[in-house]
């Protein structure tokens, strides 16, 4: 009979070797293979980084909101600029306020030599205006907007009390800019 119980055994190895290939046991056991998983949209979307596209599509770049809800509508929409950026730049010393221009009659306002802007920081408590150079003039583009270019002006920042991050706003005129963050 043991020979009988060696021949079955031999049997059921063989079978199972045949159904479930073992490696070799000099070998290092195989790494298990993981689908690789996909960073969530919201995550690329908040660190403005570059999705790995799809084949034959091009690359996905995401820009973050500048507005909170729907300020960029509104800007858009009742002074016909978009892309409204603040600058901490000169080591400090001024902060650059641009703006680019979708509709030059609703931009008027900002270009009008007849206001005089001005950049709020209510966390620091300070109002910074427009510095005016012997030679030069202003420091502000006041030319009339023309459609589908961007403005620039310059604040001066003596002290340094704006700080990056700040929440500050722009009045030029009836022209009111709320919020922006200091880049």
């Amino acid at each position: 009979m043991p020979a009988a119980a060696l021949l079955s055994l031999l049997a059921v190895t063989a079978a199972t070797a045949q159904t479930s290939p073992q490696p070799p046991a000099d070998s290092a056991p195989a790494p298990a293979v993981q689908p690789a998983k996909k960073a969530p949209a919201s995550a690329a979307a908040k660190s403005g980084t570059t999705v790995a596209p799809a084949k034959g599509s091009k690359p996905i770049h995401y820009r973050p909101e500048r507005f909170a809800g729907r300020a960029g509508t509104y800007y858009r929409m009742v002074w016909g600029v978009d892309g409204l950026v603040v600058k901490w730049a000169e080591s400090g010393e001024v902060i650059r306020f641009s703006y680019h221009v979708l509709d030059a009659d609703k931009a008027k306002v900002l270009g009008d030599k007849k206001f005089e802007p001005s950049l709020v920081d209510p966390q620091a408590g300070v109002k910074l205006v427009v510095p005016s150079l012997e030679n030069v003039g202003a420091l502000r583009q006041s030319a009339p907007p023309v459609n589908d270019q961007s403005y620039w002006m310059v604040f001066s920042n003596k002290g340094r009390l704006v700080k990056r991050g700040d929440h500050v706003n722009v009045v030029i005129g009836a022209f009111h800019a709320d919020g922006l963050v200091v880049d």
